[in-house]
């Protein structure tokens, strides 16, 4: 018992007296070491390695695929059965028409298999998971049809002809009023069409379907600045003419002697019309006489009576 009540004794921490403290020596081991660091700040913590991971994964070369992928998206391919459908009748220029494996056939898709065979279309078989990242998960119902990407004229190739009639894009972004505009333009003999390569439309699937095949029978040049492109147009001998709201009527300014010079047609957006800087580049502007002024028409529409108009003046 003696030994067991010395063990316990020796346990007990011996109590300070008044010397007992550091007198201030310890003071600097209680200040505070300030907010503690992130941890992407912290060199040993995980996360401080992670942003220079991203940094190196995001190369120039995997930002570039990127950009396609979301461009491939969007401009070449068409998807779901209904639309594939429309697009093989239009004869949409297209490479391969891709299906998912173990699709139940109904008539769409027979058509769709008649019109790419008939067309000479790849017909390439994939997995459901393959054809959901080539649509980025759209709802595709197993059907995607790659479209050919446009090529593009040099917007100096449309100065090769005879009574030439070049109809300029400014701001225009829908495809769909491309195409309705190409069906003008061929209808009514307009050499070929000029759009802004940043901000402007581009020739898509939705675009060919819209021109019912005009596409295939005129020129688009794209023109890195519409601007600098209607000044060259100018240096090259050819008349700007811009549609606005508020201005003359085409029939009191534009005579036959100027009509049959080359000319210029420049078309702007519905509502917001001509950017300042394009109506400054045009020679004169015209306007499209309406019995209720608070309604603007369809930039499609608006372009196809100009260039109705146009031609009516040439053929007195």
């Amino acid at each position: 018992m003696a030994k067991s009540k010395s063990t316990r004794s020796s346990r007990k921490t011996p109590k300070k007296g008044p010397s007992g403290g550091t007198g201030g020596k310890g003071r600097r081991g209680l200040e505070g070491k300030g907010a503690t660091p992130k941890a992407k700040d912290r060199p040993h913590h995980k996360a401080y390695q992670k942003p220079k991971a991203t940094a190196t994964s995001r190369s120039p070369r995997s930002e570039s695929s990127s950009r396609s992928k979301n461009s491939t998206i969007s401009h070449e391919i068409v998807f779901g059965r209904n639309s594939v459908v429309e697009v093989l009748r239009e004869e949409v220029p297209a490479k391969s028409l891709h299906l998912a494996e173990n699709l139940e056939p109904d008539p769409r898709l027979r058509e769709a298999l008649q019109l790419a065979t008939s067309q000479g279309l790849a017909i390439i078989k994939g997995t459901k998971a393959e054809l959901d990242r080539m649509t980025n998960r759209a709802t595709h119902q197993g059907v995607v049809l790659r479209i050919d990407p446009y090529e593009y004229a040099d917007p100096t190739e449309l100065l090769d002809a005879d009574h030439l009639l070049i109809v300029v894009l400014d701001s225009i972004t829908d495809p769909r009023n491309l195409g309705a505009i190409a069906r003008s333009a061929v209808a009514f003999g307009a050499t070929g069409i000029v759009v802004g390569q940043r901000r402007g439309v581009g020739v898509t699937a939705s675009a060919w379907k819209t021109s019912a095949g005009a596409l295939s029978r005129i020129k688009v040049a794209q023109a890195v600045n519409i601007t600098r492109q209607l000044q060259q147009y100018k240096d090259a001998g050819l008349f700007v003419i811009g549609l606005s709201a508020d201005r003359d009527l085409i029939e009191t300014q534009l005579d036959k002697e100027l009509a049959a010079r080359g000319l210029v047609l420049v078309v702007g957006a519905e509502g917001d019309g001509l950017s300042r800087l394009i109506s400054e580049q045009c020679d004169f502007l015209f306007s499209i006489p309406m019995t209720n002024h608070t309604e603007s028409l369809n930039a499609s529409v608006a372009a196809a009576i100009a260039l109705y108009e146009i031609a009516k003046i040439r053929s007195v």
